[in-house]
Formats: structure tokens, sequence, C-alpha cells
């Protein structure tokens, strides 16, 4: 059974929305402003978050961004006011993975939800290296259940990584995809970054190691 984390400040309109999610299969949830969205987020970590947009502590966009910077691909709905273009266009770029506009038709919205879950089954969960593991949604990586506590980033270039096992990844690529932007000639973040990595996966035993390839970049694979 998936489970939604559902944020929305209205109680009358939270309560349906976690019914109707309950009734078609769901564990659900439910939260009336970010700073108990963020209890809920401090735990285990729900498969997909409905998220209002206007909440009395804050914007639900800031919670988004949080979490997209903190490395975390859990999918994310937003719900907005009559469609605001300019919420639409700032959550996606944020990184949302749909937008639903209020008010609307709760068939409509568990379609969204069913869609969401469909565009993100080819994104594990969970990926397991040996005894390194990487929690995907939450943007944690273990090795025999001990937490690495990486930073986003450092988490970010491991997952790069992880899912080019075998493969090598040039520097230029890898400032593209985890720091968004252009190497500019200087590699220096990187290498501290790749070094950090090397330290916890061969400190805590894990049977793999990042290894350079002069000329080319990086690439993960098992220690000999």
């Amino acid at each position: 059974m998936k489970t939604l984390l559902v944020v929305e400040d209205e109680l009358d309109i939270l309560k349906n929305h976690c019914d109707f999610l309950e009734k078609h299969g769901y564990a659900v949830l439910s939260a009336e402003n970010l700073a108990q969205a963020r209890g809920h987020l401090s735990g285990a970590m729900p498969d997909a978050i409905v998220l209002d947009i206007m909440l009395p502590d804050g914007n639900g966009l800031d919670l988004l961004t949080e979490l997209r910077a903190a490395g975390s691909k859990i999918p994310i709905i937003m719900l907005t006011a009559w469609g605001k273009p300019r919420d639409v266009s700032r959550g996606l770029r944020l990184g949302a993975n749909d937008y639903l506009s209020k008010p609307f038709e709760y068939e409509v919205l568990l379609a969204r939800v069913e869609a969401m879950f469909r565009n993100v089954e080819t994104v594990p969960g969970v990926i397991t290296k040996g005894s390194l593991t990487l929690k995907v949604r939450s943007a944690r990586a273990n090795i025999r259940g001990e937490d690495l506590r990486l930073k986003p980033k450092e988490f970010a270039l491991l997952l790069e990584l992880v899912e080019n096992e075998g493969r090598v990844v040039s520097a230029e690529r890898l400032y593209e995809t985890v720091w968004e932007a252009p190497m500019a000639g200087d590699n220096r973040t990187l290498k501290k970054h790749i070094s950090i990595l090397r330290k916890h996966l061969k400190n805590e035993g894990s049977g793999y190691t990042v290894s350079a390839i002069y000329g080319e970049g990086y690439r993960f694979e098992k220690f000999e």
C-alpha cells in the first residue's frame, strides 16, 4: 500500500481529501501546514505528496524547493487556486511532477495520482550496491544500515555515479547534472566531493569505490 502525505489548511477539505484517497486504497498522512508536513517528512518518507500552495505558515513551493535542493525525488502534485499560471509555471520549474487547479473533481485527483505513480515507476525508490543502499526519494545513503549523512550535492553526485556503474562519467557532465552549471574550467569542487565519497565508501567497507580515469572522468565500480 502506497502512502500519501496530503497538505491542506482547510480542515473540512483536508478530511475529504484523506477520506477519498483512503477509500481508494492509499494510506494517508495529513498536515494542515508546513510545520506539520516537515514533521511527517522527518520520519519515514511517504511515497508521494499532494501539496497545497497557499498555507498559513508559508508557501508550499518553499517545501518543494527544500525537498528538491536536498536531492529528494519524491513525486509531488501541487494544488493551486484556479490554476494561477505563475504558481503552475514556478512549481513545474522547481520540480513538481504535476499540478491540479482548485476546485477539482476527486476522480481527477485520483487519476492524476495514479498517473504520477505510473510515470515514476521507472525510477527505483531504493538502489542497493553491495552493502551500500541509496534511498532515492528521501535522498539518504547508508552502508550496513549506518546513515552516511551526505549533504544534498554529495548524495546527488553519488546517485549519478551509481546509476552509471561501470561507465566513465565526465567531469563536465557531473557539473551539469549535479550542480546544474557548466564546469567553467575549475573542477576543485567536484574533486572535493569525490574525495568525501571515496572516504565513506572505503571506511565503511562498501566494496565499491569511485575511480578517476585520467583525462576522461570518474567511474563507480567494485573495489578490488
